[in-house]
């Protein structure tokens, strides 16, 4: 057997397709959705899709069936399977993201590795002195915690500094994103600094806002940003995804959240002519050096059948009505209309416009919770699971010194927002009983101070 015949996960062909679909059965009833979620707890107002996803059972049964495999003969399998499931699942992902090459495309366990990756090179260039100290990292104020951790971890220890930029929240338009953005780059380039990398959210989390992120990327281009990388994780099944369109040098996104995987696995897109060979998996295997994509694909003895799997999660997204764009849309639509519905019965306001909004939209709470901190929405969520069975983030927003804020019904400040999710097993009931515990708790003059 020849050496690259050996190599787990690469692949010789970029004309390697997966195999033949078979047939599809016909199109999803809500019984057949009732019995594909029927693992799912009962009772529980799961209305937090966004930050864990879900996973329908005839997926799970072909991750089973992958794990079984593997655990019949695992020699066989690490030889003869694997490579080639590997290539399966990122030739589906490569053409559902319109890359020009399976070879830019490579999984991994989630966004976090992937902003480790990046951020690893990018404090590789500091240490090596190819960047000057205080060149700087420019991102969202709201980027998710790891990777903020990740530039303490690999790029402020060796010199580099961060500009982090507020988002306006709540917001009324791209345009006020696209000016706090131009704002920032400013303040990266002062004292004759560069800005290196520029870090852009397709989806923020928390607050979560659609953002402009192929006007912000056109910005870094003329704005001369030397790498762009798109923390997109909530994306992939949210919205379409074109990442020549986006044009950004390294683009990941969850495909556990949205796209009905298993936990856990991402797709990490590395520009080919951005990438170079500077790029590297956080863990070294025998297969470093042989690229990002083979890397990725063997990084010891550990469960691979999350990555897998992703032509049954294609088989299971076609049996929608217009596939998974009709579920992205039907997505939206739901989330919208429970958001006007939850904001109008509470007298609030929606933390962004709703074609700003995907299938996580921000509601606002009344302001007689008095929510004051991130102690207290912690608080307000943990009581509505345990008292009401409902599964929801809070969102404190602080405001700083001269902002105004907005002001519900009773004249008050809003200080908090619930994000809601609404993913295809999401029932009506299911934000009517968050409705009516936030009506209830306000009813008795109960705020956060003083819930049990």
């Amino acid at each position: 057997m020849e050496a690259d015949e050996r190599r787990n996960g690469d692949s010789t062909s970029h004309n390697h397709r997966a195999p033949k679909k078979p047939r599809l059965a016909g199109l999803l009833t809500e019984s057949d959705i009732r019995s594909e979620f029927a693992h799912h707890q009962t009772g529980v107002a799961r209305i937090n899709n966004g930050s864990f996803g879900c996973c329908p059972g005839s997926v799970l049964e072909a991750q089973r069936e992958w794990q079984l495999r593997y655990l019949r003969q695992p020699d066989e399998f690490y030889f003869n399977s694997l490579r080639r499931g590997l290539l399966a699942s990122r030739t589906v992902i490569s053409d559902l993201i319109n890359a020009d090459d399976v070879d830019e495309v490579s999984l991994v366990d989630n966004a976090t590795t992937a902003a480790a990756i990046v951020l690893q090179k990018v404090g590789r260039c500091f240490s090596e002195g190819k960047y000057r100290k205080e060149d700087t990292v420019v991102m969202f104020h709201c980027a998710f915690q790891s990777v903020k951790k990740s530039i303490q971890a690999y790029v402020s220890r060796v010199g580099g500094s961060t500009v982090e930029v507020r988002l306006p929240f709540p917001v009324n338009s791209n345009e006020e994103i696209i000016s706090a953005f131009r704002e920032g780059l400013e303040k990266g380039r002062a004292n004759g600094r560069t800005v290196r990398l520029a870090i852009i959210d397709h989806i923020t989390s928390m607050p979560c806002v659609l953002m402009p992120v192929r006007e912000l990327v056109k910005i870094c281009r003329e704005e001369g940003v030397e790498q762009v990388f798109v923390d997109a994780a909530h994306a992939i099944g949210s919205v379409k995804v074109d990442v020549k369109e986006i044009g950004a040098d390294y683009y990941v996104s969850n495909l556990h959240k949205w796209f009905f995987c298993p936990p856990s696995i991402a797709f990490f897109y590395c520009k080919k002519r951005s990438s170079g060979s500077d790029v590297h998996h956080p863990v070294v295997s025998h297969e470093f050096g042989n690229g990002l994509p083979i890397e990725s694909a063997w990084i010891g003895t550990r469960d691979y059948s999350s990555q897998l799997v992703v032509p049954s999660v294609m088989e299971f997204v076609n049996r929608f009505e217009g596939g998974i764009e009709g579920i992205m849309n039907r997505n939206h639509e739901e989330a919208v209309r429970i958001g006007l519905m939850l904001s109008n019965a509470w007298g609030t306001n929606l933390g962004s416009p709703p074609e700003m909004c995907v299938g996580m939209v921000m509601i606002g709470l009344p302001s007689k919770l008095c929510v004051d901190s991130d102690e207290d929405a912690t608080k307000l969520r943990s009581y509505l699971r345990v008292h009401y069975s409902v599964e929801v983030p809070v969102y404190f927003l602080g405001l700083r010194d001269g902002e105004e804020g907005v002001k519900d019904k009773d004249s008050g400040l809003i200080t908090a927002y619930v994000r809601i999710s609404h993913q295809v097993y999401n029932k009506t009931e299911d934000y009517e009983r968050l409705r009516d515990a936030i009506t209830e708790v306000v009813k008795h003059q109960m705020t956060c101070q003083n819930l049990p």
